[in-house]
């Protein structure tokens, strides 16, 4: 029995097309969202982390801010492949690998922010538990130019 998986494998699903008004809804429901989300893990940092010198000591706290920033730089992406419509189909759960494949094709700029924001947000700050003030500063940042930049492209 012969199958097309290999031709059917990148095949472009498109999604429904939004209105104008929809879409202006949907980019601003995103952006006010993604701030919140920011706004959480950086009082999150600033009161709960414990600040010495140039480390964070609470682990704990970076951990779950790191987490939080990390979610709203998945809600803006989600958000720029919706906006963006001509999604490729996933299987199962999404990860990085499918937000690397709907964004890669469509902008490289903002390509380079989000394997940022991935390896320093996710990889090094939640998951590994880096307490460097500059490294994670450094992944807060990137969530703000992911940010921005939405608004921009969007």
């Amino acid at each position: 029995m012969k199958t097309n998986e290999g031709k059917n494998a990148r095949r472009v699903k498109r999604s429904a097309a939004l209105t104008k008004e929809d879409a202006e809804h949907l980019k601003m429901s995103v952006l006010t969202e993604a701030q919140r989300y920011y706004d959480n893990a950086k009082n999150m940092l600033s009161e709960k982390g414990g600040k010495n010198d140039d480390y964070y000591t609470d682990a704990k706290y970076v951990k779950t801010a790191c987490g939080t920033a990390y979610c709203g730089v998945l809600l803006v992406l989600d958000g720029f492949i919706r906006l963006k419509g001509n999604v490729l189909p996933r299987q199962g759960r999404k990860n990085i690998d499918y937000y690397l494949a709907n964004i890669g094709h469509r902008d490289r700029k903002l390509l380079d922010y989000v394997q940022t924001a991935y390896h320093i947000l996710h990889l090094t700050g939640y998951y590994d538990g880096e307490l460097n003030c500059r490294i994670i500063q450094t992944g807060m940042e990137q969530f703000e130019k992911i940010i921005r930049h939405f608004d921009l492209r969007c």
